[in-house]
C-alpha cells in the first residue's frame, strides 16, 4: 500500500510538469539550459530565504509557540518576495542573453522567443519548488506508519501531491504574465502575480482544512491558466480551432467503435445494441451542434462588442 501511495503521488505532483518537459523542451538543448538556470535561480532564492528564517529562529524564544508561528508565516511571505525578485533578475538576464543571440545569429533575430523563455523559466522555477515541497512526504509515504491512525486526515499525501501540482503549473503561468508585464512595462500585472503568489502559499496556512486551500489554489490555476493564454496570443478562435479538432478526432474514433458494436449487433441479432449505437451517434451529433451554436454566439457577441467599441 505504501509503495502505491508512494508512485501514485509521485505522479499526480509530477506527471503534467514531466510531460511538459518531455514534449516541449527536452529536445531543445537551449530550453534544457534555460530550464536548468531557472531551477537555479530558485535554489538561490530558498538559500537566502532559509538563511533569513534560520537566523531568525536562532534569535528567538523557541518555546513561545505563537511567536515561531509567527516566523514561519514571516518566512513563507520572505520567501515568496525573494522568489519573485529572482524571477525578475532571470527575466534580466535572459533579457541581455536573447539580445547577445539575436546579434549572432545571420538574421539578427534570437532562436527563442520571449514567450517561450518564460514558460521554460517558469517550470524550471516550478519543478524545482515542487520537488522541494514534495521530497520529504514522498519519503516518509513509504512508512513505516499510517496516516491518520491518531484522528489527523487520511488525505494528507494525496492532498499535498495535489497542492504540488497546482503550485508546479502555477510557477509556469506566473513566469508567462510576469515576463509579459516586464516586457510592455505594465506594472500592476507583476503585482497581481506577486499578490498571487503570497494568496497561494498563505492558503497552506489553513491545512489540514484542505477544503480552504486546495479549491482557491485551482481556482487561480484555472485563472492563470487563461490570462497566460492570451498574454502569448491566444484568441477564442484558437480556442474553437482546438475545440473542433478534438471534435472531430472523438466522432472518428467513435465511428469505429460505433462500427464493431453495430456490426456484432447485427450478427446476433442484438437489436437493443442497434438502438444504443443509434442513440448515442444522435446525441453526439447533438452536442456537436450546440458546441458550435454556442461558438457561433460568443463569436458574434465579440463582433458586436468591437464594432460598438468603434
Amino acid at each position: 500500500m505504501t509503495l502505491a501511495v508512494f508512485f501514485g503521488c509521485s505522479f499526480i505532483a509530477f506527471g503534467p510538469a514531466f510531460a511538459l518537459f518531455i514534449f516541449t523542451i527536452a529536445r531543445d538543448p537551449l530550453r534544457v539550459i534555460i530550464l536548468i538556470a531557472g531551477a537555479f535561480f530558485w535554489l538561490l532564492s530558498l538559500l537566502l530565504s532559509s538563511l533569513v528564517w534560520f537566523i531568525a529562529m536562532k534569535a528567538s524564544n523557541d518555546k513561545d509557540q505563537q511567536l515561531q508561528r509567527g516566523l514561519l508565516i514571516f518566512g513563507v511571505m520572505f520567501s515568496v518576495l525573494l522568489q519573485e525578485v529572482f524571477r525578475f533578475a532571470y527575466y534580466k538576464l535572459l533579457r541581455k542573453a536573447s539580445e547577445g543571440l539575436a546579434a549572432l545569429s545571420e538574421d539578427e533575430r534570437s532562436p527563442i522567443s520571449v514567450q517561450q523563455m518564460a514558460y521554460v523559466a517558469g517550470l524550471g522555477f516550478g519543478i524545482m519548488s515542487g520537488a522541494f515541497s514534495m521530497i520529504n512526504i514522498l519519503a516518509d509515504s513509504l512508512g513505516p506508519g499510517i496516516v491518520g491512525i491518531h484522528g489527523e486526515s487520511q488525505y494528507y499525501f494525496l492532498t499535498s501531491a495535489f497542492m504540488t501540482m497546482a503550485v508546479t503549473l502555477l510557477h509556469t503561468f506566473w513566469g508567462v504574465v510576469f515576463f509579459d508585464g516586464c516586457e510592455n512595462r505594465r506594472w500592476w500585472v507583476i503585482a497581481v502575480v506577486v499578490a498571487l503568489h503570497l494568496l497561494v502559499s498563505g492558503l497552506t496556512f489553513l491545512n489540514p482544512i484542505y477544503e480552504g486551500s486546495l479549491p482557491p489554489a485551482y481556482v487561480i490555476l484555472v485563472s492563470m491558466a487563461v490570462w497566460s493564454f492570451f498574454s502569448c496570443g491566444g484568441s477564442l478562435r484558437n480556442i474553437q480551432q482546438l475545440l473542433t479538432s478534438f471534435m472531430t478526432m472523438a466522432v472518428t474514433l467513435l465511428h469505429t467503435f460505433w462500427g464493431v458494436v453495430f456490426f456484432d449487433g447485427c450478427e446476433n441479432r442484438r437489436w437493443w445494441v442497434i438502438a444504443v449505437v443509434v442513440a448515442l451517434h444522435l446525441l453526439v451529433s447533438g452536442l456537436g451542434l450546440l458546441l458550435a451554436a454556442v461558438s457561433a454566439a460568443v463569436l458574434a457577441g465579440l463582433v458586436y462588442c468591437h464594432e460598438s467599441q468603434q
